[in-house]
């Protein structure tokens, strides 16, 4: 329901692994409900350690990555104006626990505009104490099994 009223037409999401809330079937009926609506997963640059994002819909030629993670095999490549990311855990002003490598943070930290970045996570994954490192991009906000939170921008 918090998808339907936002004006983005792009959204960047995940291929769900080890247990990550799956959140491409929903996307997909947002992308469906209108015309000009994009849904992108991620592509690891290896040499760079960056993400790019590549055009994904039910039924795409996918392939794994050099991490195993199936990726969109030949698809176009476009910023998304709006971000998923899985969360292992998270905590305050929106800092996020993923799996270490970085990708997230080196990739936004470059993207001018950035997108607006929702964690999606379970609630039980939070912990409030957590700190930031220098590194660390922070959330716009985190959606979990009990709605939204943060709205920061």
């Amino acid at each position: 329901v918090w998808l339907v009223g936002r004006s983005e037409r792009s959204i960047g999401a995940y291929w769900p692994i080890k247990g990550e809330f799956d959140a491409l079937p929903a996307l997909y009926r947002w992308s469906e409900a209108e015309g000009g609506r994009r849904i992108g997963l991620p592509v690891t640059d290896r040499q760079t350690k960056h993400l790019r994002f590549q055009i994904w819909f039910p039924g795409c030629p996918m392939e794994d990555d050099a991490y195993g993670i199936p990726k969109p095999k030949g698809t176009t490549v476009f910023e998304p104006e709006l971000l998923l990311v899985a969360c292992l855990g998270f905590g305050p002003k929106g800092l996020r626990l993923g799996y270490g490598g970085g990708f997230y943070d080196r990739t936004l930290a470059e993207w001018k505009p950035r997108p607006f970045t929702v964690g999606v996570g379970y609630l039980h994954g939070y912990v409030p104490w957590l700190k930031p490192e220098p590194h660390d991009v922070p959330l716009d906000a985190m959606l979990t099994e009990e709605g939204v939170f943060w709205q920061r921008r």
